[in-house]
């Protein structure tokens, strides 16, 4: 079987490239050194219909399939990482579960802005002492006659302080279950809410276009129409989309490795040493040629995962082939970054330098959406291992 992208999406694929390398490469370094989140520029993608390939035509989107998410999520981050991740969560964390587990009257009211790309949403699970682990949520929601009222705190939020987010969707404590555990509902909180501050941005490693949050919550109250799904779902809906999530994830790792090699191919004819270009030396040749290799494999699991996503394959078969595109992509993205690095040598280490960029973006690939170690843990648990 295979696991070709078909004459329609390589067309995509061409154009997604062709407004990348117009409308983002030639700003982004100037970006990067500003941390500068570009409200244009996102809204441009929301225009070119990104944001809503996966969205129903009811909502203003084009209701396509989750690969040619992956195409779009893979070129950005092809050019830089930072605008991959704020498509890949605006629909990943933002439209998607509200898509999937919002009221009508919710996805009316909230999704054709998001769709449009005019506006966006995030999700906060992350705690200071909490992610993985439900059972450790401090959030707390409270019925308050016919209000949630909220109090807790998020950290690691992106796409949840910009000028055009419009709703975080939080996980909270809304009561206790019969068996003693918490129950973790998903509550909408209207950026602007009283109470609800996202607090100054990060200075992060990498990712400085990305808009990433804390979050604090102090009796935020909204309408009890808020809660997104079921009381006491939160968390389960919440794995249900990192499932895609993860595939997403591969996809900008894809990207990242690709630039890698576009980069590190293009450097090595023209550099050279001792008169000829330092691609004719096998110790560099030989480093490119695996990240060839990487490229090839790393976008091989991931479509074939986007392509068992699109046809509706079991969940658990599903899941285990997120985790093991994005453990795969996410590992060879780091190592990736690395060889490129070495292959510029010095001029690596110089910000002018694209290389040195993907470099330091490189690393949260193996820590958002569930840390490698956490996708280990999966992948064994898909095998049957009785693993903790």
């Amino acid at each position: 079987m295979t696991f070709a992208l078909s004459p329609e999406h390589e067309s995509f694929r061409h154009s997604v490239r062709e407004f990348a390398e117009a409308e983002i490469a030639p700003h982004v370094a100037q970006w990067d050194k500003d941390h500068h989140f570009p409200v244009d520029a996102v809204q441009k993608i929301g225009k070119m219909g990104l944001f809503g390939l996966t969205a129903p035509e009811e909502f203003g989107g084009s209701g396509g399939d989750f690969t040619s998410l992956c195409v779009a999520i893979e070129e950005l981050g092809r050019v830089d990482q930072s605008i991959g991740v704020t498509l890949e969560a605006g629909v990943g964390l933002g439209i998607t579960p509200i898509l999937e587990y919002g009221t009508q009257q919710q996805k009316e009211t909230w999704l054709p802005d998001l769709v449009d790309g005019q506006r966006l949403a995030g999700f906060g699970l992350t705690e200071p002492g909490a992610g993985s682990d439900a059972s450790a949520t401090r959030t707390r929601a409270e019925l308050d006659g016919e209000e949630w009222v909220v109090n807790g705190s998020k950290q690691f939020i992106t796409n949840s302080g910009s000028d055009i987010t419009s709703v975080v969707t939080v996980t909270a404590r809304t009561g206790t279950r019969d068996d003693g555990r918490p129950e973790i509902s998903a509550i909408m909180l209207p950026a602007g809410t009283p109470g609800f501050v996202a607090e100054a941005p990060y200075d992060k490693l990498g990712w400085h276009l990305s808009d990433t949050h804390p979050l604090s919550f102090t009796d935020v109250r909204v309408p009890s129409d808020h809660l997104l799904g079921e009381r006491g779902r939160g968390y389960a809906q919440f794995l249900a989309t990192l499932d895609d999530g993860r595939i997403a994830i591969a996809a900008l790792a894809v990207g990242c490795i690709q630039a890698c090699l576009d980069l590190a191919v293009q450097y090595a004819g023209e550099r050279t040493t001792f008169g000829v270009p330092i691609g004719t030396k096998q110790g560099v040749a030989f480093q490119i040629a695996d990240l060839a290799v990487m490229a090839q494999a790393g976008r091989a699991l991931t479509y074939q995962a986007a392509a068992m996503k699109d046809a509706g394959a079991p969940p658990k078969e599903l899941k285990q082939a997120a985790s093991i595109a994005k453990l795969y992509t996410s590992e060879a993205a780091v190592t990736a970054t690395r060889i490129a690095t070495q292959v510029f040598g010095g001029y690596g280490f110089m910000e002018e330098f694209p290389v040195a960029r993907f470099y330091r973006d490189a690393k949260i690939l193996e820590i958002g959406e569930g840390t490698s170690e956490v996708q280990r843990m999966l992948i064994a648990r898909g095998l049957g291992l009785p693993v903790e």
